[in-house]
């Protein structure tokens, strides 16, 4: 088979032992070799592609913590209050007042087909000072025809009159239904066991919308504009359509992406879930990579319902939500590590971070596992002894560097305080401890851009511009590596994705930029194509 042969300005492999290239070579689909051209063509015949000359090429970006819900949510109205991309293109305007979310949801409402709950997502009320935003809001629009608001976190939604009384939600006794000091429902529920009483009684299924075929290729569409190869859905129901879904729509040649499905544990009794997992894992192939499990524990810090230790949060009293109970958790990660399977655990608090590390060491200690690479998600508020016990039980990280830009000035002023804003997703304590790690998004919480994630992870600048615990960023090289490589370990695939050295697949971000001059602001530089198997996508 011909191999062929891109010239370009210069190319970061990520490959230690061979950290630049001259060319690169590309023959059945893999990287045959960076070397000159004249040492290429001791190969054999080549095809030289002059396209990208005056690009820079690096590994396709490994998106290790998003979500397929962004190629579905965009059906819903955004009431986000930063400016927002749909995978289509579009931009959406940040909202920045109430009277403003007021005004687009009236105008949608105007447009609503009748009988159907209006659904929009993207609400951030941690924003907005003074009292909690309630169903009050929604009411001033409508109390007769049931409104459904997610937050930008997942983790909460806002509610107006009609949904409390269709759901008969006042009657319910679930942890996560926020009151009033008389004991009213004040239209805000936290967390998954909450939600699932509007879930269910519309039938709202937003991850099973997301597994169907133009949710993904929207997806898809999406992770390929910001030269992302990989992408993960880091909460997948694998129900059978679902995986019907996923397997034709990734088989597809003009599918742009590999993508690799977590399993919602909470969703399944674990003994059906580990069966569910390996029946999947037989139909695994070069594009979708099932094997991973998926465990939420606590919720989200700017919504006060991660689990956090002492002294707890700054501007309200008492702690997170639970999404199981943690002897439910405990359970599950010994269940699942008995099984073979990989964990990617959702913990945004120390606390939750805490019952985790007790919960993996005592199934290491009953079956011990080498490289089982068991990852914890997001670790935004890690303290520095848990991450040497992560170091010391050969646990991965994913580290929600984005969260900094977003949250941070929130989290420094309202949630957390100064100190613990040092520590704040500590990449460089974990670089140091040779831990591991990746960074990530979350899409659709934060969009989807690897080098929008490295740069925060790297400046650790909020979105005011203030700087958050410098002791705690990375490099630029460092910052590449984790949104290469790095998440390409957490996922256990950096056999064959992450960097490129022969063997791997040629999946290849092009650059306008070298990521790694320090003229150009990391947030700056711009992705001019994508290459999967060494094929410009589309």
């Amino acid at each position: 088979m011909t191999i062929t042969v891109y010239r370009a300005r210069h190319i970061h492999t990520m490959n230690p032992s061979q950290p630049t290239g001259c060319c690169l070579a590309v023959k059945d689909g893999r990287v045959l070799s960076l070397a000159s051209l004249d040492r290429i063509k001791a190969f054999g015949e080549v095809v030289v592609d002059e396209r990208f000359a005056d690009k820079v090429l690096m590994p396709g970006f490994v998106e290790g913590h998003s979500h397929a819900l962004e190629g579905a949510i965009w059906d819903y109205l955004y009431l986000g209050w930063f400016d927002k991309v749909a995978p289509d293109g579009q931009r959406w305007s940040g909202l920045r007042s109430v009277e403003s979310i007021r005004q687009r949801l009236a105008e949608r409402l105007r447009r609503h087909p009748p009988g159907q709950p209006l659904i929009a997502w993207g609400f951030d009320p941690i924003y907005f000072a003074g009292s909690r935003l309630d169903k009050r809001l929604l009411d001033a629009i409508s109390s007769e025809v049931p409104i459904v608001v997610m937050h930008a976190s997942l983790h909460v939604m806002t509610v107006n009159s009609a949904v409390l009384r269709e759901a008969d939600i006042d009657s319910k006794s679930i942890d996560g239904i926020v009151r009033s000091g008389a004991g009213e429902c004040i239209g805000e529920l936290q967390e998954m066991p909450a939600m699932h009483l509007v879930f269910d009684r519309y039938g709202i299924d937003f991850f099973e919308e997301a597994s169907k075929p133009h949710a993904m290729k929207q997806y898809a569409r999406a992770a390929r504009r910001e030269g992302i190869t990989t992408i993960t859905d880091l909460l997948n129901p694998l129900s059978d359509s679902a995986i019907e879904a996923m397997c034709q729509t990734t088989g597809a040649d003009d599918f742009p992406v590999r993508l690799v499905p977590a399993l919602n544990a909470l969703a399944w009794e674990p003994e059906a879930g580990s069966e569910r997992v390996r029946l999947a894992m037989q139909r695994n192939h070069d594009k979708l990579r099932f094997g991973l499990v998926k465990l939420v524990t606590d919720g989200a810090i700017q919504n006060f319902t991660a689990r956090l230790m002492w002294p707890g949060y700054l501007e309200v009293d008492g702690n997170g939500v639970w999404n199981a109970p943690p002897a439910t958790f405990h359970h599950l990660i010994q269940h699942y590590h008995q099984a073979g399977l990989q964990l990617h655990i959702h913990t945004n608090g120390d606390e939750a971070v805490e019952i985790v590390l007790d919960a993996l060491e005592e199934a290491l200690s009953l079956w011990p596992r080498p490289d089982h690479r068991h990852t914890l998600q997001h670790v935004q508020l890690i303290r520095q002894s848990q991450l040497h016990r992560v170091k010391a039980l050969g646990a991965c990280l994913n580290i929600f560097a984005n969260h900094i830009y977003f949250w941070g000035d929130i989290h420094l002023t309202r949630t957390l305080g100064f100190d613990r804003c040092q520590r704040l997703e500590p990449t460089a304590s974990a670089d140091r401890l040779g831990i591991t790690f990746g960074i990530h998004c979350d899409a659709p919480v934060t969009p989807l851009s690897p080098l929008f994630t490295a740069h925060c992870a790297h400046t650790r600048q909020t979105a005011s511009g203030e700087i958050l615990g410098t002791a705690e960023a990375i490099s630029r090289a460092r910052a590449m590596e984790a949104i290469t490589l790095g998440a390409a370990r957490t996922l256990h695939m950096d056999h064959c994705i992450g960097s490129l050295e022969p063997g791997k697949w040629a999946d290849v971000a092009v650059l306008d930029d070298d990521p790694l001059d320090p003229q150009v602001p990391l947030s700056e530089v711009k992705v001019h194509a994508t290459l999967l198997a060494g094929v410009p996508t589309q």
